[in-house]
């Protein structure tokens, strides 16, 4: 079973159940905090061109590879 979790909440999604985004991350202005394959909080670094974000298990992800700059 491959769990995936809430990269702006950080809580385990479950399919068929509704998982609210925050309004600030819906509209593109907050970086996710937290690693979309675990769970755990990111280290996470703004720069006014972009984001950068890195989980201790799975590396970095930053706002260019998920084209939201």
């Amino acid at each position: 079973m491959d769990e995936r979790y809430n990269p702006f909440t950080g809580k385990r999604v479950v399919t068929g159940l509704a998982d609210p985004v925050p309004a600030a991350a819906a509209l593109g202005l907050e970086p996710p905090r937290f690693c979309e394959q675990c769970g755990r909080r990111m280290i996470v670094q703004v720069s006014p061109d972009g984001w950068w974000a890195k989980c201790s298990r799975h590396g970095v992800i930053d706002s260019a590879s998920l084209e939201h700059r």
